[in-house]
């Protein structure tokens, strides 16, 4: 049994989830009267969507962590439901299930009391007291229920008036929209997803509904008793996440899966695992979403290329990144990700054939556009063409200082305007001053002034926040020679290389390091 409980630890640790709930599953059938067995075969079973064996290791003993123990309760009437038994389902809901889990089973309740026959406690209205976002959801759950029982006009003004809420209103458009859409009022719905779109609501689903009724799509269906049980769980899980509970959330979506396989809700468990830290669990879920939701493939797969992206495996943050482009070719988001991860790669041509797309090469293009065209055409050696992207962006966008770091290393770096850029970088340094990259360029900017032990003290406090940047280093190292630091500078350059710098930069330092510095340069030349 031991074994099988650390065979169970080291597969959960590897991520791969499923056999890690296997195997401690096995080993607390094994050990029933060891708590942190059952406990741990509890939650890895819950992790990786196993409701069978959650249900029959969740810890019912009365020494066990509140928490499980409420927990199993939850799970153990999902389950009864999703096996059929929606009157067994319906009594443990009856029966008190404690925090975390009250909001849920508020909204998971009523569709299960339709589906065992108690169509008055289904319909009723939700209870007095409720926080305003619990009240609304409620609300919007009993809307579909009313609808299902053929009570539409009472359905519609309830979806309406939820809709027109201030604030929360972005909530239950899609809702509302889906509803119209079924009544064959597709014009309306049109105007109620267009309004959310253009009230900043830019989320798949929203987008998903647009193109569906501009594409003349079949309306969607009405949700069922059990998928509208599935809806409850999803939209707990929701809650869950804003108040941070994502590990909650993991649960309540695991269990929407059980009752309903919907895309989405794969895609939405895929984020929720990764914002819980599970990376690996969460990249097995978005990998399942298909290509027959084009759009909410390309999502996952953007989500992936994240995640690959922040692991610093850029050839498959590429790939993914690709494939998301391909999946959603008019999705601009889209493909400013994919332009950066190109240039990130110093794939230049690349970068510049995606920002020259007519998808992103528009009249009124984002800052964000130019300032990638302007850093491409900088690494190519364009540099007029740069000056005037990056003084694009920086006209739309006075106050980044992104935009003015940039620009301004282009100009005193090249010798150009060597004092209006170091103006524009001491004002990137006074709005963010923790930044060292930006602290780099204001001690840059220092010594192609002239200003040697000032940007002496100003790189050495660069190298402080980025120990492991190369050119921080070698620009540390320029300056301790010209302050006659020399072996100083020399230890410096040598520390470059240590530092995985591009051919370019290595051939340079180990110039320096054979021949030193020539003359100092006057301030403002071209180096």
């Amino acid at each position: 049994a031991y074994g099988l409980y650390l065979a169970g630890r080291v597969a959960l640790a590897g991520g791969v989830g499923e056999e890690g709930a296997t195997l401690l599953a096995r080993a607390q059938a094994l050990t029933p009267e060891q708590p942190t067995v059952t406990e741990q075969a509890f939650i890895a079973a819950l992790m990786s969507g196993d409701m069978g064996v959650a249900g029959r290791t969740a810890p019912t003993d009365a020494a066990a962590a509140p928490l499980f123990v409420e927990t199993g309760k939850l799970v153990r009437a999902v389950q009864a439901f999703s096996n059929g038994d929606a009157r067994g389902a319906y009594a443990q809901l009856k029966q008190p299930i404690g925090q975390p889990h009250i909001g849920v089973v508020l909204l998971l309740k009523p569709w299960v009391a339709g589906a065992a026959g108690d169509w008055r406690a289904a319909l009723a209205e939700p209870p007095a007291g409720l926080d305003p976002v619990s009240s609304a959801f409620a609300r919007a759950n009993r809307a579909l229920l009313l609808e299902m029982r053929g009570r539409t006009a009472e359905a519609e003004t309830e979806f309406k008036a939820l809709s027109e809420q201030p604030g929360a209103g972005a909530l239950f458009k899609v809702p509302y929209g889906e509803f119209l859409e079924r009544r064959g009022r597709r014009a309306e719905a049109r105007a109620v997803y267009e309004a959310a779109i253009a009230g900043g609501q830019n989320d798949v689903p929203t987008h998903q509904a647009l193109r569906r009724v501009r594409d003349g799509g079949a309306a969607p269906a009405a949700p069922t008793l059990k998928t509208g049980a599935a809806l409850a769980l999803t939209t707990a899980a929701a809650q869950a996440s804003v108040a941070r509970s994502n590990e909650v959330a993991v649960v309540y979506l695991r269990l929407a899966l059980n009752l309903d396989r919907d895309p989405e809700v794969l895609y939405r468990l895929g984020q929720t695992l990764s914002r819980a830290g599970l990376t690996g669990p969460a990249q097995q879920v978005l990998n399942q979403i298909t290509p027959r939701d084009s759009l909410l493939y390309a999502a996952a797969r953007l989500q992936l290329g994240l995640a690959a992206e922040a692991a610093k495996d850029n050839e498959t943050a590429l790939a993914r990144l690709r494939e998301a482009a391909a999946a959603a070719p008019d999705d601009a988001v889209i493909a400013r990700v994919l332009a950066s991860q190109l240039l990130n790669m110093k794939r230049f041509d690349e970068t510049l054939a995606v920002l020259d797309s007519p998808l992103l090469n528009t009249g009124e293009q984002d800052p964000d556009v130019r300032f990638m065209r302007g850093a491409a055409y900088e690494a190519k050696g364009r540099i007029e063409d740069a000056e005037a992207e990056l003084w694009a962006a920086l006209q739309a966008e006075p106050n980044s200082a992104s935009v003015q770091n940039y620009l301004g290393y282009l100009w005193v770096d090249k010798g150009l305007r060597v004092a209006q850029g170091a103006e524009l970088i001491a004002r990137a340094h006074a709005s963010q001053p923790d930044d060292g990259n930006i602290q780099d360029s204001l001690g840059w900017a220092q010594y192609r002034q002239g200003q040697y032990d000032t940007a002496v003290e100003t790189l050495e406090a660069a190298v402080a926040k980025l120990p492991a940047n190369p050119e921080i280093n070698d620009h540390l190292g320029d300056a301790y020679w010209r302050v006659g630091r020399k072996r100083e500078a020399g230890f410096q350059w040598r520390r470059v290389l240590t530092l995985d710098p591009d051919a370019e930069q290595r051939a340079a330092v180990e110039r320096k390091l054979a021949e030193g510095l020539t003359e100092a340069p006057a301030a403002g030349a071209q180096p």
